[in-house]
């Protein structure tokens, strides 16, 4: 902008959260990817691209279309105002994520009970704003968090007190002192963001038995739980899943945030959340609290997308609504590669203490012996610790120099100390990339290690 250019606004004027870090993050890591598009991608974790086809958006919409016409009974007129006209707020395709939370998760909800969203970032925003009832609300997450959160919790003014992770998934004995600790400062812990399945960033899953203990404490502490499973199909093992969260849940302690992003289609944009917890209304009305995020949405986004929710829809009746199902190469693609990256990073760091026994989540010490990295049971991410602080001027010269891009660790914490720790991400790339882009970063962080010994 030059000096002469005139200026209507101030960002001074303008939402608090438009200059927090946690809102400019993405813009950063999008960024960086544009100004160097030859350097590998270990960064971002959009789902694998190789599976997309075009061809098949048309025929899951046709196949939609007739499960309105056939199984539902709509006339011609009728099936084409549904899928073309303004839609209903809450969903059209309710009742089909419904039943595949039953197939594939054990979830039995009143499609009444979901909401259909613009993605998952929508739900969570739903959730928030409707959460963040006064100026004493505070919102409890897991640490390190996805940044997608804690951005959307600063929109709608709810400060985020972070909770330790641990190699657990989630510690209990820091979540209760957490929530005491607000209580006794005069705020009131709304809820507790949690993602026990491959978290994004550390890639990190709470067993059940610690899950059980989870929910049991958050119906001590009268506290709600935001469970997030974007990545909960995508396990290395054969064998049975853990359940999760929301099937555990007997007392309506969790709002359930879904998406179809990872295991349908990125590009459709539709996500959904289970807010079965009921809300006493004027008059005394009971009903769920989907209906109060359904009115939330009303003045947001209207609708979600008809045609975008068909697509989704008709992927669903294909494969008798189980995405487990669906998903069989994918899942393979994932498993594949993660393995292939940690087989990669151990070749390439062959004299580094055995990482079995290293700590699920990385913590941040002051002096870290040496390069070490978690070993995920699924998901998209590995994290991996350095000796050095990992920081944005070291990704934009990684991405320069090396040519290769991930994402530092810094992002998804909520505070400005230095964090020695970046994460990788398997899930957009080959295994050739990932070879190309490992033997790039084993030169970037031996170069860093030989320029601060200098």
């Amino acid at each position: 902008m030059s000096a002469a250019e005139p200026v209507d606004l101030s960002v001074a004027d303008l939402h608090p959260a438009l200059g927090d870090p946690a809102l400019t993050s993405m813009n950063f890591l999008n960024e960086v990817s544009e100004r160097y598009p030859a350097a590998v991608s270990l960064a971002a974790g959009r789902p694998y691209e190789e599976f997309f086809d075009l061809a098949a958006v048309h025929r899951h919409l046709d196949t939609f279309h007739r499960h309105l016409v056939d199984d539902l009974g709509h006339g011609p007129e009728q099936a084409r105002r549904l899928l073309l006209q303004y839609g209903r707020t809450k969903g059209i395709v309710h009742h089909l994520i419904a039943r595949n939370l039953a197939v594939d998760e054990g979830i039995t909800v009143d499609p009444e009970d979901l909401v259909v969203t613009v993605g998952c970032q929508e739900a969570m925003f739903l959730v928030l704003r409707a959460l963040r009832a006064g100026p004493t609300d505070v919102l409890l997450a897991v640490a390190p968090t996805y940044v997608g959160l804690t951005g959307a919790a600063r929109l709608v003014d709810l400060p985020v007190w972070p909770v330790a992770g641990g190699s657990s998934g989630v510690d209990l004995a820091d979540l209760a002192a957490q929530v005491r600790g607000a209580r006794a400062a005069g705020l009131r812990p709304r809820a507790c963001y949690v993602m026990p399945d491959f978290a994004n960033p550390s890639g990190v899953s709470i067993d059940t038995a610690h899950r059980r203990r989870l929910l049991d404490l958050a119906a001590q502490e009268d506290l709600l739980l935001l469970e997030d499973n974007p990545y909960g199909l995508f396990h290395l093992d054969d064998g049975p899943r853990p359940p999760t969260l929301k099937a555990l849940d007997t007392g309506r302690r969790v709002v359930y945030l879904g998406s179809f992003a990872k295991t349908v289609l990125p590009g459709a944009r539709v996500g959904y959340v289970v807010a079965d917890q009921r809300v006493a209304g004027p008059g005394g009305q009971v009903g769920p609290l989907a209906d109060q995020l359904a009115m939330i949405k009303s003045m947001v986004t209207v609708n979600t997308s008809p045609i975008a929710q068909a697509v989704i829809g008709g992927r669903l009746l294909e494969h008798g609504c189980s995405l487990v199902a669906a998903n069989t190469r994918e899942r393979s693609a994932y498993t594949r590669n993660l393995r292939h990256l940690v087989a990669g990073l151990t070749r390439r760091f062959p004299a580094l203490p055995d990482q079995s026994d290293q700590p699920d989540q990385p913590d941040r010490p002051d002096r870290p012996a040496a390069v070490r990295w978690t070993v995920p049971a699924g998901g998209f991410f590995v994290v991996v610790t350095v000796p050095f602080p990992v920081d944005d001027a070291l990704l934009d010269r990684s991405a320069r120099d090396y040519g290769v891009l991930w994402t530092p660790m810094a992002h998804f914490y909520d505070d400005t100390a230095p964090v020695r720790a970046l994460r990788l991400s398997v899930s957009a790339v080959t295994p050739e990339q990932i070879d190309v882009g490992l033997d790039r970063l084993a030169a970037l962080i031996t170069d860093e290690l030989t320029r601060r010994a200098g």
